[in-house]
């Protein structure tokens, strides 16, 4: 639910997520996530980054988008791949 709440306020369509999730790139992991490791994604709609944080329950074979948003560019380098200290 919180995914697609964030979807809607941030315009971002169910296309594009599935964009990312079949084409994006692995930015950051967190294999020690509870329940679930996690995998942030990178992918590009047009000139627009996008970034999409899921779940994989690899039991199941389901992955679970946690959220979606398009990165802040004064928290991310210029190419939206890593955080800026």
């Amino acid at each position: 639910m919180h995914a697609i709440q964030r979807m809607f306020q941030r315009r971002i369509t169910y296309e594009d997520v599935h964009q990312v999730l079949d084409t994006g790139e692995v930015v950051e992991q967190y294999p020690n996530d509870i329940p679930y490791p996690r995998r942030l994604l990178l992918s590009w709609r047009g000139s627009r980054p996008l970034h999409v944080v899921v779940a994989e329950d690899n039991d199941a074979g389901t992955a679970i988008v946690v959220t979606v948003y398009e990165p802040d560019p004064s928290g991310w380098d210029s190419d939206f791949r890593r955080r800026v200290q």
